[in-house]
């Protein structure tokens, strides 16, 4: 009988301690997480900045002020505005079927 109780003691002190281990296990790992936290804010931080600047840079490039210096350099000279008979509009829609051609649009 003694044993019996014994043995159920120390199962159950087995147990315990896996689950205890377990929780200071997890616990470990928030906390690992909560340092490298700051340190992963500043990279996003950085990023959106960068981010921020190469919008900049892009809606400087293509604005109508400095397009319009690009036609006047002389590698650009010979591109010229197309008719209207040749520019291509689709209507929104047809783009994105893809089941059969449409004839109208040939």
């Amino acid at each position: 009988m003694q044993r019996g109780l014994l043995l159920q003691l120390f199962f159950c002190l087995g147990v315990l301690t896996l689950f205890l281990y377990s929780y200071q296990s997890k616990q470990n790992e928030l906390t690992h997480l909560k340092i490298c936290l700051p340190e992963i804010e500043k990279e996003i931080g950085a990023i959106r900045e960068e981010t921020q600047r190469l919008q900049f840079e892009i809606d400087r490039a293509e604005g109508p002020s400095k397009l319009i210096q690009l036609v006047h350099q002389p590698e650009f000279r010979h591109l010229k505005h197309p008719l209207m008979k040749e520019v291509l509009t689709v209507r929104e829609g047809i783009a994105l079927q893809t089941d059969k051609p449409n004839p109208d649009l040939w």
